[in-house]
């Protein structure tokens, strides 16, 4: 079971479709406000709410078999590579591991947005975890004078209130932004714009019930997804 399946496997399929850069280009003007529900670079990765799209406020937990985890991985590995890799939540890291590293093993473009998101979200997973786990780290933003925005985040009928991605600073580093943008091809706007509409809809996914009550699988779950991505870039290397 998994709290992050839904959003992460989306994430994946986006960035690996053949016309993400074309669909969804980088390094665009790219205007930089605070925005509400999936905002407009996570919007556009992940269909906005469409039809057919992603739905932020689908909390079904299923098994990663639910979440077409496998017929990812093994798109992206190969089906005789898949064997050795964990499910469930280890798993996601295998496909975050796997994106990445397939980005970067490519010469050329780095893709579209879709990219630009798969690289923040091992970026947002690992702020939470350095700031001791979903509940600290929630403290910390509210803390910041954004409690009705983390409010919004754990509600289930509620849209994300974003975080001004020119505030974004104060909550990561700079070296880190530069990378992505070095990395993906994207602009600096543009990673400060995903990360204030994925840290929130991360927020949204690891809170399905609008408390604290999975805080404890939820920060397993993050341990087990950067520990399973780190192991996988590593192999990749």
């Amino acid at each position: 079971m998994s709290l992050l399946g839904n959003l992460v496997s989306q994430v994946a399929r986006s960035a690996m479709a053949p016309d993400d850069a074309q669909r969804n280009p980088v390094n665009q003007r790219t205007t930089s406000r605070r925005t509400g529900g999936l905002g407009d670079i996570l919007g556009g990765v992940l269909g906005g709410g469409q039809t057919g799209g992603y739905n932020p406020q689908q909390y079904d937990r299923q098994t990663d078999n639910g979440f077409g985890l496998d017929d990812i991985l093994g798109s992206l590995t190969g089906s005789s590579q898949r064997g050795g890799m964990s499910t469930g939540a280890g798993g996601l890291g295998d496909i975050l591991g796997s994106v990445l590293g397939g980005q970067s093993n490519r010469s050329g473009s780095g893709g579209g947005k879709g990219m630009l998101v798969a690289a923040l979200m091992p970026m947002v997973l690992s702020w939470i975890q350095r700031n001791g786990g979903l509940g600290a780290a929630l403290s910390k933003i509210t803390g910041m004078g954004h409690d009705n925005q983390v409010r919004s985040w754990m509600s289930s009928n509620e849209v994300n209130d974003n975080l001004d991605p020119n505030e974004i600073n104060q909550l990561f580093d700079e070296n880190e932004i530069q990378q992505v943008a070095a990395q993906t091809g994207a602009n600096e706007t543009e990673v400060r714009q995903g990360l204030a509409e994925l840290l929130p809809e991360v927020m949204n996914q690891l809170t399905p019930n609008g408390n604290l009550d999975n805080e404890a699988e939820a920060n397993q779950e993050i341990d087990q997804i950067i520990g399973q991505l780190s192991s996988r870039l590593g192999t990749l290397k």
